[in-house]
């Protein structure tokens, strides 16, 4: 009896504190962001120009995002809908006990986790749908200003309270089910698209059995002496994604592979090894790779020298974002206009959603308007990615990510480098089969390096 007490003041203390966040944080959320119509708007590698067009039109209010001078157009609702359809990975509630802990929700630590989620999201949306894939229901989505997303909080709260105290689960609100999209399309490729954005969003559902979901990424941290509950830093999660990606049995994910840099250096030779290392003898196609670069962008704070680079790395076609932040708070960088960098926010709070079910709710791993952030506003310490199809990819990706490299460096030291040939410890990169010591005794030292130089996350 003393335990079930135990659990249950463990429960409430959990919902004060996913209340207090989305309180803390919602404002931020619910608050309209402007864009310039004078300067192009950036977004993975994709440009987009708010030009005028007519000074009675006006960007509708549950837009999400508002363009100075009372103008839209051009292409301020294909915008939308690119950044709609990115995936937002945030805080959750509710979900299965994370082993080893009593927790149910990542709120208050897991944000850097979140970040590091989405950017690999985003490169499996670039494998398996390409870039110029949207959702054709992102501009169907409920916007967060169309509520006050703290009244929704209390609301959601008090609902949750009273449905613990009466043993009743929370009741689900209606959602855009498979059938009823699918319905929409005409032609089977689109529905293959649909399908695997299902199945993308269903990878990183709040689950042991997810291969990219939170409990799996805690478990990966173990290895490395993270626990449940611990602060997160962008290098430690790089090496974590690759672990999650590198153990992933699931036949759709052999054709992929994660790459992390070695003190701010890619070994050419090391990658390619990578992408040339086939599942099966009868597959001769190279695997795709993603690549993440853990840097910092200066010492204390991050030095404005830096921008024009993080500009143009985030100008590339190949780049699956930033996982970065300010401090004390992670963010997942994916754009910019003029010298803001533009964002999704892990700390909004929601409910757990069960990914098994066949027709699980899409719209809360949608984010309705996007965010921008000063870059002076940013911590030095991030993890910047990339995708490449293949080795001819990655080769062009180099070369080019080389010369910006060398133009922004300006008789300093560049933030990371490309080296051919391998690394001098190439056990660091190869794949551990004993599963009991998923991470090397060098990464270890190096992890746990990390962990005390970056900033913590709240």
């Amino acid at each position: 009896m003393e335990a079930t007490g135990t659990d249950e003041v463990d429960k409430l203390k959990t919902k004060f504190i996913s209340a207090w966040n989305n309180m803390k944080y919602s404002w931020v959320l619910k608050t309209k962001t402007y864009f310039s119509r004078n300067s192009p708007v950036l977004l993975l590698g994709k440009c987009y120009h708010f030009k005028y067009e007519d000074e009675d039109k006006m960007l509708p209010a549950t837009s999400g995002c508002t363009i100075e001078d009372h103008v839209i157009a051009g292409n301020v609702e294909e915008f939308r809908k690119d950044f709609i359809s990115r995936i937002w990975l945030t805080y959750r509630e509710e979900f299965p006990q994370i082993e080893g802990s009593a927790l149910t929700t990542d709120c208050g630590w897991g944000c850097t986790l979140r970040t590091g989620q989405m950017l690999l999201a985003q490169g499996l949306i670039l494998h398996f749908l390409g870039r110029a894939w949207t959702w054709p229901d992102a501009l169907n989505i409920e916007n967060s200003d169309s509520e006050s997303w703290t009244s929704h909080t209390v609301k959601k709260f008090t609902a949750s309270f009273e449905a613990s105290l009466s043993g009743e689960r929370e009741l689900k609100t209606p959602t855009i089910s498979l059938k009823e999209t699918i319905g929409k399309y005409s032609d089977d490729h689109e529905i293959r698209n649909e399908i695997y954005h299902r199945k993308v969003i269903s990878w990183f559902g709040d689950s042991p059995l997810a291969p990219f979901g939170l409990h799996q990424l805690i478990e990966y941290g173990k290895k490395s002496g993270k626990k449940a509950g611990d602060w997160y830093g962008p290098a430690v999660v790089a090496h974590i994604l690759r672990k999650a990606v590198e153990e992933a049995r699931h036949p759709d994910l052999q054709g992929i592979t994660i790459y992390v840099a070695q003190d701010c250096t890619v070994y050419n030779s090391d990658v390619i090894d990578k992408q040339s290392a086939s599942m099966t003898s009868d597959n001769a196609d190279d695997k795709a790779v993603i690549i993440l670069v853990p840097v910092r962008l200066g010492g204390e704070r991050t030095n404005t020298d830096y921008l024009e680079f993080v500009k143009g790395i985030l100008s590339l076609e190949y780049c699956v974002g930033i996982i970065g932040g300010k401090p004390k708070q992670s963010y997942y960088f994916a754009g910019f206009q003029d010298d803001s960098l533009i964002y999704m926010d892990p700390h909004y709070c929601q409910s757990f959603v069960d990914v098994s079910i066949k027709d699980f709710p899409l719209e809360t791993f949608h984010c309705p308007s996007p965010k921008k952030m000063s870059f002076r506003k940013m911590d030095p310490s991030c993890t910047i990615g990339f995708y490449c199809r293949n080795v001819q990819d990655f080769e062009r990706a180099s070369e080019e990510i080389t010369k910006m490299l060398q133009f922004s460096s300006k008789e300093k030291y560049p933030l990371f480098t490309f080296v051919n040939g391998h690394s001098r410890d190439y056990d660091f990169t190869s794949t551990t089969t004993n599963e009991e010591d998923l991470f090397s005794e060098d990464e270890k030292k190096r992890l746990k390096r990390f962990s005390t130089e970056e900033f913590v996350l709240l």
